[in-house]
């Protein structure tokens, strides 16, 4: 598994993502920004995440340091 796969299966799987993978073999860390994320938990964003992994979470990913944000959030966190 290459992070691009990754980014790219996450990316079809979640309204306008905005993705960031690190990582290869199994261990790998995301950074994922959506505005499908407003006014959800933090729970069900990681949910929504691994909806669009579906099944590489159970074979091909190891590891996944996953971290989820709205736009809004995003942009206060590079300031």
């Amino acid at each position: 598994m290459q992070a691009d796969e990754l980014r790219q299966r996450i990316e079809a799987g979640v309204p306008d993502a905005e993705v960031s993978v690190k990582g290869e073999g199994d261990h790998f860390e995301a950074d994922v920004v959506s505005a499908a994320f407003e006014g959800k938990s933090m729970v069900q964003q990681h949910q929504m995440v691994y909806a669009a992994l579906g099944d590489l979470m159970q074979k091909e990913i190891h590891a996944l340091a996953l971290h989820t944000f709205t736009p809004a959030q995003w942009a206060k966190r590079i300031r």
